[in-house]
C-alpha cells in the first residue's frame, strides 16, 4: 500500500473523481482535489476527508489551459509537496452525430479530455523524474477502446489518451514511473444520469453483470494502479465495464 504520497486528482469534485479522492485518501495519501467551477463540491469532499482523519486541499484550475495547469502544480507543491500520484480524471461529453458536429464541440471535448492529460502529465513528470518514482493513471473509457455512435469526439480523445499513456510509459519506465489507464464502461454518475431511461436499460442489458458500475468500483482500480502493489504494471489498460466488451 502506498502511504504518505501527494496525489492530484483532476476533476475530483464529483462522480468518479470524488470516489478516487476517497480511495486515495483511505490509502494514506494527501490529495489535492482539482476543480474548474464547482468550488462548493470540491470543498465538500475536502472537508469530508479531513473529518475522517485524512488530508486534502482544493485547487482550482482549467486543466486545458497551460498557464493554469502550471499554477496548479506550483500551488500543490507549495502547500503539500511535489505531486507523486497524478490521476487524469477530468472529462466532459458533448455527444452528437459527426455529420452535425461543429468544430467548437470537437475542440472543447478534445481540450478537456486529451490536452489536459498532456499538460498535467508533462508537469507531473518534472518532479517524478527527479524523485525516480511516480504513478500516473488516466481515466479513459470503453468508448476509446471500441468506439460508440454519437461520441466520435469523446471516443477519439479517450482513444488518444490510451496511445499517449502507452508511449509515455515506455519513455519513463526506467525512472521508476508507471503510467496506466483505467477504461470504465457505463458508470452511475451525473454524466450518465442524463441518458434516457430506454438507453440506460438497453445498455444494462448488454453488460454481462446486468448493471451499471459504481464510482467506487472504478476508484478501487485506480487505487491499485497508484499503489506500490502495482510497481510492475505499466502501459496497461484496465477495463472496468462489468463485461460490456466481452
Amino acid at each position: 500500500m502506498t502511504v504518505g504520497r501527494v496525489a492530484l486528482v483532476t476533476g475530483g469534485s464529483r462522480g468518479i473523481g470524488r470516489a478516487i479522492v476517497r480511495e486515495l485518501t483511505a490509502r494514506g495519501n494527501t490529495v489535492a482535489v482539482n476543480y474548474r467551477s464547482n468550488e462548493a463540491a470540491a470543498l465538500e469532499i475536502v472537508e469530508e476527508m479531513k473529518s475522517s482523519g485524512g488530508a486534502a486541499i482544493a485547487v482550482r484550475a482549467d486543466v486545458g489551459d497551460p498557464d493554469e495547469v502550471a499554477m496548479m502544480f506550483r500551488t500543490v507543491a507549495a502547500e503539500l509537496g511535489p505531486v507523486e500520484i497524478l490521476v487524469n480524471n477530468a472529462g466532459i461529453r458533448r455527444d452528437g452525430l459527426l455529420a452535425r458536429m461543429g468544430t467548437d464541440v470537437w475542440d472543447e471535448v478534445v481540450r478537456t479530455n486529451l490536452t489536459s492529460v498532456f499538460l498535467c502529465t508533462k508537469q507531473a513528470l518534472r518532479s517524478m523524474l527527479r524523485a525516480r518514482w511516480g504513478r500516473i493513471v488516466t481515466i479513459s473509457s470503453v468508448a476509446g477502446v471500441s468506439g460508440n455512435p454519437g461520441q466520435s469526439n469523446y471516443a477519439a480523445a479517450k482513444a488518444a489518451a490510451i496511445g499517449f499513456s502507452k508511449s509515455v510509459a515506455k519513455e519513463v519506465g526506467s525512472r521508476g514511473i508507471t503510467v496506466n489507464v483505467v477504461a470504465p464502461g457505463f458508470v452511475s454518475t451525473d454524466m450518465t444520469d442524463d441518458l434516457p431511461d430506454s438507453v440506460k436499460a438497453a445498455a444494462a442489458a448488454s453488460i454481462a453483470l446486468g448493471r451499471f458500475g459504481t464510482p467506487t468500483e472504478v476508484a478501487s482500480a485506480v487505487g491499485y494502479l497508484a499503489s506500490d502493489e502495482a510497481s510492475y504494471v505499466s502501459g496497461h489498460v484496465l477495463v472496468v465495464d462489468g463485461g460490456l466488451a466481452l
